[in-house]
C-alpha cells in the first residue's frame, strides 16, 4: 500500500459494491440461477474473480465454471430478469451520499465509471435518483461501445477522465474501487484508488491500492489535497 498521497483534482467512482450494495443482490441472482441447474454452491472465490467484469464476459465465465447446459446469452437473459426484480430496492452504502455531496458543495468535479449496462444503471438508482444527478457523466462499461475491454484493463477509467471537460491526467483522478479487479484497471490507468472492499477480500488483493478503508465513511479528502469534511 502506498504511504505517499499525491494531489488529484477529480474523482471517479465505482458503483456496485462502493456507493450502491448491489454485491448481495448479485449473490442472490446468481445462487437463483445456479439452482435451476442442480444448485451448485456461488462460493465467494468465484464471485471474487467476477467481480468489476464486463456483463458478458461474467455471463460467459459463469456457464464455463458452473458446467451449465445453457448458452451465455440465455444466461445474460435469466440474469437481467432476476435482476431488474432485485435491483430497484438496492441501498446507499455508509458514508456514499455525505461524500458525494461534499465534493459537489465544494465543486469538485466527478463521474460514475460502472461495468454495469445504462439500463441496469437505470434500475439501481431508482430510488437516489437526486443522488446520481450530482456525477459529471456516467460512463457504462458494458453498454458504453468505447469501452473496448472491461476492468482489469484501464479502459473505462481512462475514457471517464477524457470525458470531464477540462481533460485532467490520469494522476489528477482518483478513483473509489470495492473490487480488485477494479483497483486493477484504475493502478493501470496511472491513477491513485481507495479500495474500500468486502472485509473477505484478502489483503494481498489490495496491494495495488493507494488505500484500503472498511468504509467510505473513513476517507479523509485532505489527504489528497481535497476540501476536508466540514464535521
Amino acid at each position: 500500500m502506498a504511504e505517499q498521497y499525491k494531489k488529484v483534482t477529480h474523482c471517479i467512482f465505482d458503483m456496485d459494491g462502493l456507493l450502491l450494495d448491489t454485491e448481495k443482490l448479485y449473490t442472490e441472482a446468481t445462487q437463483r440461477i445456479l439452482d435451476k441447474f442442480g444448485g451448485p454452491k456461488y462460493t465467494f472465490d468465484v464471485k471474487l474473480s467476477l467481480m468489476g467484469v464486463v456483463h458478458m464476459d461474467m455471463c460467459r465465465k459463469l456457464v464455463d465454471i458452473y458446467k451449465l447446459p445453457i448458452s451465455p446469452d440465455e444466461y445474460s437473459k435469466l440474469q437481467k430478469e432476476i435482476n431488474s426484480q432485485l435491483m430497484i430496492d438496492a441501498q446507499l452504502m455508509p458514508g456514499a451520499e455525505r461524500l458525494l455531496k461534499h465534493l459537489h458543495k465544494h465543486n469538485i468535479p466527478f463521474c460514475l465509471a460502472t461495468s454495469s449496462g445504462q439500463d441496469m444503471v437505470e434500475v439501481k438508482i431508482t430510488h437516489h435518483q437526486e443522488l446520481f444527478k450530482l456525477f459529471n457523466h456516467r460512463v457504462c462499461g458494458s453498454s458504453d461501445p468505447e469501452v473496448k475491454n472491461g476492468k482489469p484493463a484501464p479502459d473505462i477509467f481512462l475514457i471517464a477522465a477524457s470525458r470531464f471537460p477540462d481533460k485532467p491526467q490520469p494522476s489528477q483522478c482518483l478513483v473509489f474501487e470495492d473490487a480488485p479487479n477494479g483497483v486493477m484497471a484504475a493502478h493501470s490507468a496511472g491513477m491513485q484508488v481507495v479500495m474500500v472492499p468486502d472485509e473477505r477480500v484478502p489483503l494481498e488483493m489490495s496491494s495495488l491500492a493507494t488505500q484500503r478503508l472498511l468504509s467510505l465513511e473513513e476517507f479523509q479528502p485532505e489527504l489528497y489535497g481535497l476540501p476536508p469534511f466540514d464535521n
